[in-house]
Order: structure tokens, then sequence, then C-alpha cells
């Protein structure tokens, strides 16, 4: 059964390609541009699918024609020349370095900046005063009252005081 169904839908997606081949639609299957090759600059891929100069000026056309011949005979502008059809920079061009850093550091220390500012307005106009329970004395009130309570006698802060000297031990 699976077999069929399987065999079945197959064969549905064989008819449906056909048609679109024999003209089915208007007469022509496009190609998506995806699906060419292209040239493309990367660091990664330095040797690309195709040319980078396509249709090619009558110089160009008898360079190529030159380049069949000898290298000895083809003068080094004729050899830049002949590369620079195939390719757009060279490998030392695209791997030199950009100013595009530049940008980005000011990006990152412009959003730092507003998030300072941020944060500053947050704290004079959002947030309340500091509570009571931050300052100094009442903070060595609290530690005292916790020492007076014993509180944590085996391994916290209670087993660290020495009640008989009233010191911290040693």
């Amino acid at each position: 059964m699976l077999a069929s169904r399987a065999l079945s839908l197959a064969g549905k997606r064989a008819l449906s390609t056909a048609v679109c081949l024999r003209g089915g639609h208007a007469g022509v299957a496009k190609i998506d541009s995806y699906a060419l090759p292209t040239y493309i600059d990367e660091r990664d891929t330095p040797l690309p699918d195709i040319c980078y100069v396509q249709n090619l000026s009558p110089d160009q056309v008898s360079l190529k024609e030159k380049e069949k011949g000898s290298w000895a005979a083809l003068s080094n502008e004729e050899k830049i020349a002949l590369y620079h059809i195939s390719f757009n920079q060279s490998y030392a061009e695209m791997t030199q370095g950009s100013a595009e850093w530049k940008t980005v550091c000011g990006g990152v220390f412009f959003f730092i900046g507003l998030t300072a500012l941020v944060l500053f307005w947050q704290r004079k106009y959002v947030y309340g005063p500091v509570p009571h329970t931050f300052d100094p004395e009442y903070k060595a009130k609290e530690l005292q009252r916790m020492l007076d309570m014993k509180v944590n006698q085996v391994q916290g802060l209670a087993s660290k005081w020495d009640y008989e000297n009233k010191q911290w031990k040693k």
C-alpha cells in the first residue's frame, strides 16, 4: 500500500515536471538566477565558477587569441589585463583590510554611550532614593544582631566570631 502510494506520488511529480519542460506554462521554463553560476570574490573560494568579464571587447578578444601563443611574448601589462578578464581582484586585494572597523567601533561606542545616558536618566528620575538598609550604620547593627542571635554557628558567620574576646577569630 505504501509502495503504491509512493510510486503514484513519484509518477505525479514526473508528469508535472514533464509538463513544465514541454511548455505547459507559457512556453519556457525559467531557470532561477540562484541556480546559475555566478562570479563573486571571496577569500574562501578564490576561484569563482565563471570569468569576471563575460562579454569581451575586441581588444580583449585579440588578447585572448594572443594568450594561446607563447606567454614569453606577452608584456606584463597584457598578462595583468588577461588576469583581470578572469578575476576582478587579486587574492591580495581581496584580503586587504578595509576601514569598516572604524564604522563598527563608532556604532558600538554610540550605543554604549546611549545606554549610559539611559542608565543615568533612570538613576536620577526613575529609581527612588537608596534604602536605609544600605547605610553603613544599619549594616553594622545588622551584623551585631546576627552575631547576638548566633546565626549559623557550625559553619557560618557565628562560627568565625570569638564571643569571649568580642572579635573575629584568627
